[in-house]
């Protein structure tokens, strides 16, 4: 008996080691989830996610009934830059956009879309002061509702709070950010490394604002490689993890749709990474509550709308002393910080993730309302 399971254990692992490595698109379940595009402009859209025709749905291991009652307020997610859209809904019992509709809401994502070299002098004025203005624009029109909450993961969320304060549009009903870093010098050992970085250019009046943005695109795959190098043992844990539960079928399918994520990270524009870096990292103005958006400047104490602000209590990326800052610069009354579990993408679409992180999300926003 023991040898027959050894002889079945053995020969699972093989098959789902040789499915994994030359067979990971079959196992992909990611951006099932159906949508129209309601706006384009260039190389970014807008996404619109429609109704779910279920009475309930599967979230993590749990059953979870479709709501009757619709939010009458859309919730606009609004991505950083340099992610695919898999990480919104990653597998059917782990889509974020598939949960937010259960719970009510009418679910729009804004998607940058695949920047190539022509679009390397693109900045974040470009992004804040134009195109995310016209994608709301859209999602009113296509919506017939003024008012928006809005969601940004990372970058998405700094976007989110830079247009909201530039623009003082009364009619964001909230904000909610994930993993979006604040201030950039309480980042761990690498905030201090940005910390003294900016010391040296400073002190040899070199203003990396000016360093010509065609020069600092990256493309897509080094991205990937950049990602990885900021958290190797956890890389290679999870490559590890991998070989152990080589023999669950269920564990190697959702590491290949993680992996179908990470492995397919988009170019950054060279100018909007630049001004990110600048003003996050170098001269982390965030921190004051200010941001450079082109010659103008956004005050997040013009924020008024409540502000929900969540950090991942392992994130690498921006820890929880980065993230937490932001209920420091907004100006709005009803401003909350919530500490939910895992690391950059985990927070995201982590198994943890739908009775905690996203759990508090809706909460958080109903009781806006």
């Amino acid at each position: 008996m023991a040898n027959s399971l050894s002889l079945r254990r053995i020969s699972s692992m093989s098959n789902n080691g040789w499915d994994r490595l030359f067979k990971a698109k079959t196992m992909v379940r990611a951006g099932l989830q159906p949508f129209e595009v309601v706006h384009e402009r260039g190389i970014h859209q807008v996404r619109h996610y429609l109704p779910l025709t279920e009475d309930e749905i599967v979230v993590g291991e749990s059953v979870v009934p479709v709501s009757k009652t619709r939010n009458p307020i859309p919730l606009v997610l609004v991505a950083p830059l340099a992610v695919n859209m898999y990480v919104y809904d990653l597998l059917p019992e782990r889509s974020l956009v598939r949960y937010l509709m259960a719970q009510g809401f009418d679910v729009y994502l804004v998607d940058w879309g695949c920047p190539t070299r022509k679009q390397a002098g693109l900045t974040l004025n470009d992004y804040i002061a134009d195109f995310l203005p016209d994608c709301l624009k859209a999602v009113r029109e296509h919506s017939g509702s003024r008012k928006l909450n809005l969601q940004g993961w990372s970058m998405g969320g700094g976007m989110v709070l830079a247009y909201t304060a530039l623009f003082k549009d009364t009619d964001i009903h909230s904000i909610v950010t994930y993993g979006t870093p604040i201030d950039g010098h309480a980042n761990g050992a690498i905030g201090k490394q940005y910390q003294k970085l900016a010391h040296v250019l400073k002190t040899a009046r070199l203003n990396f604002r000016k360093v010509p943005a065609k020069l600092l695109y990256t493309p897509g795959w080094a991205n990937v490689i950049g990602f990885k190098l900021l958290d190797p043992v956890g890389s290679l844990k999870g490559y590890w993890s991998l070989f152990t539960q080589l023999d669950n079928r269920d564990y190697v399918a959702q590491h290949a749709n993680q992996a179908a994520f990470i492995d397919s990270l988009e170019a950054y524009p060279g100018g909007a990474l630049r001004d990110w870096f600048c003003s996050i990292w170098l001269e982390n103005e965030t921190a004051r509550g200010q941001f450079k958006v082109g010659k103008q400047v956004a005050y997040f104490a013009d924020i008024q709308c409540p502000v929900l602000g969540v950090a991942g209590k392992s994130d690498n990326l921006a820890n929880v002393s980065c993230c937490k800052a932001i209920v420091n610069v907004v100006g709005s009354d009803a401003k909350e910080f919530f500490i939910g579990p895992g690391g950059h993408i985990a927070i995201m679409s982590g198994k943890d993730a739908p009775h905690t992180i996203w759990a508090k999300t809706v909460s958080w926003i109903n009781a806006q309302s």
